[in-house]
């Protein structure tokens, strides 16, 4: 259980950079993208699974649940008091402005579209609300609708912009998968509303992001507002580099005109190096989450036949900054 509470570490950074500014303002990130990467160069994988009987302790341990769900408040907490000081205490030094968006949207990115995700795989209506929530946090609401319906059946095919093809840079996935994904959520809620527009979920997920886009704007004031948009764009961007790196060069084959193969094991990257993997709620278990949506955080498994990342999430995302060297690792790490 211990493991998973190093999320909350994140918040912890970005209160005592809007407190004292200088060089907490940049906690967050010297946190998630230094020392966590760091830590995984020297600590080895662990591809352990959990044992029957473990799974079902950890099923009926409450404090799994309560420690995802603890999320809610604490990353309203975070978005609050951001808010508080960019409307009513602009930081004077633009490094210090800078340091707190970034760390604002990482939490955007980790507290609120992660744990949105797990959560938005649940079926209990409270465990859905949280998580549109989360993702109202982060103004990035359609994801709920793209991911479930889309990314889902989809993945590792031409029809899913979350799925990086062969050679695709960073920098040339990005715009495609952000553009094209917002469309796929906006056409996937047409069908499931029956082309009636007003019973799209993603137009009514859009509209209430504009209303909270309207009350910031209102009450924080314009300064506030533009961090706030700053920080939520850069936690979408980190959401979807984590896409990246996820299903990079994976494809399934088509069998027939109109299906593609059963998506399986090796059509996600996984990485069992524990920090990233406790930091980010057993997210890089990815494959046995495609395999299984629902199952639990705390109980995903290692599949044998799933390709390895050489390091964790974090380490990865910082090497997808630098495409040939990604690429190099990736071919490498595909041979073994």
């Amino acid at each position: 259980m211990a493991p998973f509470l190093l999320v909350f570490v994140l918040p912890v950074f970005l209160a005592a950079g809007l407190i004292w500014g200088g060089v907490w303002a940049w906690s967050p990130l010297l946190y998630a993208f230094g020392a966590i990467p760091l830590m995984e160069l020297f600590w080895k994988p662990d591809p352990r699974n959990l044992g029957s009987e473990e799974e079902g302790e950890a099923l009926q341990n409450p404090w799994f649940n309560a420690a995802l769900r603890a999320v809610v408040p604490v990353q309203i907490a975070c978005l609050v008091a951001f808010l508080y000081v960019f409307g009513w205490h602009r930081p004077d030094a633009l490094a210090d402005r800078v340091g707190l968006i970034l760390g604002m949207g990482l939490c955007c990115g980790v507290l609120g579209i992660n744990v949105a995700h797990e959560l938005g795989h649940r079926t209990e209506t409270s465990d859905q609300i949280s998580a549109w929530i989360l993702l109202a946090t982060s103004l990035y609401l359609h994801f709920f609708v793209e991911h479930n319906y889309g990314h889902h059946r989809n993945v590792a095919t031409p029809e899913d912009p979350s799925s990086a093809r062969p050679g695709e840079s960073l920098y040339r996935f990005l715009p495609r998968t952000l553009f094209q994904g917002a469309l796929s959520a906006y056409r996937i809620g047409q069908q499931r509303a029956k082309g009636r527009w007003t019973h799209n979920l993603t137009l009514r997920f859009w509209a209430a992001q504009a209303l909270l886009v309207l009350l910031v704007a209102f009450v924080a004031g314009p300064d506030a507002l533009l961090a706030f948009l700053g920080a939520a764009a850069f936690g979408a961007v980190l959401l979807e580099t984590v896409n990246y790196i996820e299903h990079y060069g994976l494809e399934r084959q088509k069998v027939s005109d109109h299906r593609y193969e059963d998506t399986s094991a090796h059509h996600s990257w996984n990485s069992n190096h524990w920090v990233g993997r406790a930091m980010l709620f057993n997210l890089s278990r990815h494959s046995d989450h495609h395999a299984h949506p629902h199952r639990p955080y705390p109980v995903l498994r290692h599949l044998p036949d799933a390709p390895q990342m050489p390091t964790g999430y974090p380490g990865m995302m910082l090497l997808a900054l630098v495409p040939p060297v990604f690429n190099r690792v990736l071919a490498r790490a595909v041979r073994g």
